[in-house]
């Protein structure tokens, strides 16, 4: 999804800086693409690249937890491991809320369930202008595949509904949105 986001954008003339995590995807020609593959990483590379943005489109599926301690070796099974002790991943629209002024986010909520009051509560606890709500449990919509189902509140308290599209389609109207919002600033 950020992958078609980023295209979206590219094609509307914006300047797109694409962080992302490992993938097959080929990046659009034209993105400044910023490699990561941790929480922390992602993080650092927007706190790197935000001066000078209107708009921060957050569409990663980033962990919320990772090991506490990781072992440099491989853990045996004999050794036996009763449990694995987590901590929280960075947040990054938690740091971003703290910092956004006039900047556009918007976020993704990906859920199995409860998916509208879930994106409704991370819509205000993480202070967004957009949340696009989607149920990745579906054959459909979602993770590897070329489609999605989703729904797009909006801090003002609207909500669209959209039919299954193609991600490049609903990313157009994701960026149709942000150019919007910034027209209306």
């Amino acid at each position: 999804m950020g992958y078609a986001i980023a295209h979206a954008a590219l094609v509307a003339g914006h300047d797109v800086v694409l962080v992302s995590g490992p993938t097959s995807l080929v990046a659009p020609e034209g993105a400044v693409v910023v490699k990561v593959e941790t929480a922390a990483d992602m993080l650092e590379a927007v706190q790197q690249n935000l001066d000078g943005s209107d708009a921060l489109i957050m569409a990663a599926a980033v962990a919320d937890w990772r090991p506490r301690r990781v072992s440099a070796q491989k853990m045996k099974k004999a050794d036996g491991v009763d449990s694995i002790d987590l901590e929280r991943t960075e947040d990054v629209l938690e740091y971003i809320r703290g910092i956004k002024g006039r900047l556009i986010v918007v976020g993704f909520a990906a859920e199995t369930e409860n998916l509208i009051a879930e994106a409704q509560r991370k819509l205000r606890d993480k202070g967004l202008d957009l949340i696009v709500a989607n149920d990745v449990s579906r054959a459909d919509a979602g993770f590897d595949v070329d489609t999605n189902k989703a729904t797009l509140l909006t801090a003002e308290g609207k909500t669209e509904d959209l039919p299954l599209m193609t991600k490049r389609e609903l990313a157009q109207k994701i960026v149709d949105w942000v150019f919007a919002k910034q027209s209306s600033q």
